[in-house]
């Protein structure tokens, strides 16, 4: 059975016209460290009977604490990943500006074999970054996310 999340990436111009990406960083004891690769765009799972734009819009609202910004969501198209999860994805122009990430926690035995469950956020920062940070910040398997939504933007300057 094939895991499906689904998932927003946000995009903006900045003052100087660059394209800039909101992307979060991964919450919990394994990610605390990293910063490298340890970036994601907001995502979840839903059911397979379940819109999967509504799905992205609850999962963004968990994890940053505040509702997906009103926009003109399209979708950019659905990435399968390492793992074998697809991930539908989203996106709109919007300059979001949250007062603060407040994010939804997990429950998790830290340290491994401990017997200590503590409970953790699923995201413990998030922001705008240029394409060449995003680039070094999001995981590996969402980089083909980021390319279809710059190969998006370059064909409509055309």
């Amino acid at each position: 059975m094939t895991v499906r999340s689904a998932g927003i990436l946000l995009y903006r111009l900045n003052a100087t016209a660059q394209v800039e990406f909101w992307i979060a960083h991964m919450g919990g004891p394994f990610w605390a460290h990293k910063d490298d690769r340890a970036w994601s765009i907001p995502k979840g799972k839903y059911l397979d009977d379940e819109d999967p734009l509504v799905a992205a819009r609850r999962e963004f609202a968990e994890e940053m604490g505040t509702p997906a910004p009103s926009a003109d969501y399209e979708l950019l198209g659905n990435f399968r990943q390492p793992s074998g999860k697809i991930i539908t994805v989203f996106t709109a122009e919007t300059d979001f500006q949250p007062e603060r990430i407040v994010s939804n926690t997990f429950p998790l035995e830290w340290p491994k074999g401990s017997g200590v469950v503590g409970d953790f956020p699923e995201i413990d920062d998030a922001g705008w970054f240029s394409e060449a940070e995003a680039r070094t910040k999001l995981v590996k398997g969402q980089q083909p996310i980021l390319d279809a939504l710059i190969k998006q933007l370059g064909n409509r300057d055309t």
